[in-house]
């Protein structure tokens, strides 16, 4: 892929970050860390929470689904509050709840508890403490030609969550056992709510610091005059609004199945759980480089063609993964390989929002794509516990990642990456 002669010129004259811009970015990146990388560590949980409360995989997996579903379903309403009153409310709101679910988890006694904490609480919290809101208050913080690389970074936090939770979240286990590590994660989710204040403060300044005619003109559209209304019909009948809707649904439904499941798919191979743990944080540490390097090839590149490559490749490398035998070296070869292809397609999908639509409505409009993303995620765990129930056996669920993957490689081609108006872009 060439960029362009205008990506090349865009590229060049782009304006350096400024401070509001910079701390913006940097907080932003730290409440992903947290928000992301603590549920990141729940499937190493399945065990001894299943042993705890004598549940099954089914119902663990249930739980998730619920979580990843109510997190969906909240995310575009809490991306609209954000939008219409400002995000600080929504990001502590969220801090709140979901720090509040997780004592719950630890204090759990029952399957109803562990549901109302895991599901219900975590996963309306993360809906304000996720991408949406986060994203949409750094995209207004940063300029256009700089803003694919900025969400890549940001996203990047959570990949670094991943990393840094799961060997942590292993050895609190060990050592406090699984109630008492809940909690531990608790007191760390806790500590979002100072970043988010930090995240808001540096936001408004960055945006006044680069606010310019040509980088943010939030009322100078026609569809900004519109208002949201006038957004949301705007991406409805834009047919690549839907087709990004259908390949962040295949995204969820890969990366949560993967991430829930796959410690309990190595114990039934004999593998350990601290093989499990380095799996984990090993995709969480190529994630970091996958979903930066993603916001970099999206600041110069098709955001559309990155897509369907990263897709495809992700379906390749399951497809192997299935195929070669399970040993501690091709675990951890597909741990490097998934985690490259993580979260890359945060940065390239809300970039591509924001590319298309402008980034005045950029949380709300995210936050429905994010939402088919968490239908999958729903889908992909659930589907998980419930075919290993039926069958005994995790391949189904493997081979239908890879057909979705080829198909959502393909969905991506079609879609016209041109700004709406040269004003929203």
């Amino acid at each position: 892929m060439t960029p362009s002669p205008a990506t090349t010129a865009a590229r060049l004259t782009a304006p350096r970050l400024s401070t509001g811009a910079v701390l913006a970015l940097a907080s932003g990146a730290l409440i992903l860390t947290l928000a992301m990388g603590i549920r990141q560590t729940f499937g190493l949980f399945m065990g001894p929470v299943c042993l705890a409360l004598d549940i099954g995989r089914e119902q663990f997996g249930l739980a998730m689904a619920v979580q990843n579903i109510l997190w969906g379903a909240a995310q575009p309403f809490a991306g609209a509050l954000a939008d219409r009153f400002g995000a600080l409310k929504v990001l502590l709101a969220g801090t709140f709840a979901y720090t509040g679910g997780l004592v719950l988890m630890a204090s759990s006694g029952t399957y109803a508890m562990f549901q109302t904490g895991a599901g219900l609480l975590v996963g309306l919290g993360l809906s304000s403490v996720s991408f949406a809101v986060v994203l949409g208050a750094i995209g207004r913080a940063v300029p256009p030609q700089r803003r694919s690389a900025a969400f890549g970074l940001a996203s990047a936090g959570g990949s670094f969550g991943q990393f840094a939770m799961a060997p942590v979240g292993q050895a609190m286990i060990a050592a406090l056992g699984w109630s008492q590590a809940f909690l531990v994660m608790a007191g760390f989710a806790l500590a979002m709510a100072p970043l988010a204040l930090l995240l808001v403060r540096a936001s408004s300044a960055g945006a006044n610091a680069e606010a310019t005619p040509e980088s943010f003109r939030p009322t100078s559209s026609p569809l900004a005059e519109g208002g949201l209304q006038a957004a949301l019909r705007e991406a409805s009948r834009h047919p690549g609004f839907w087709y990004l809707n259908a390949g962040f649904f295949v995204c969820g439904f890969q990366v949560v199945f993967i991430a829930v499941h796959l410690p309990s798919y190595l114990a039934d191979l004999g593998l350990t759980p601290d093989l499990a743990a380095m799996a984990l944080a090993l995709i969480g540490f190529f994630n970091i480089i996958g979903t930066w390097g993603c916001g970099l090839l999206g600041g110069h590149y098709s955001k559309k063609r990155l897509l369907f490559a990263l897709y495809a490749v992700r379906a390749l490398t399951i497809a192997v993964f299935l195929a070669v035998p399970k040993t501690e070296t091709t675990v951890l070869a597909f741990a490097a390989a998934i985690g490259l292809l993580w979260l890359g397609t945060v940065p390239l999908t809300s970039g591509l929002v924001g590319q298309i639509f402008g980034v005045r409505y950029l949380s709300t409009l995210f936050g429905l794509v994010f939402f088919s993303h968490q239908v999958g995620s729903f889908l992909g765990v659930w589907l998980g516990g419930v075919v290993y129930t039926w069958t005994g056996s995790y391949d189904a669920i493997w081979l239908a990642s890879i057909v979705l993957g080829v198909a959502a490689a393909i969905l991506h081609l079609p879609i016209r990456e041109q700004a709406l108006r040269p004003a929203l872009a």
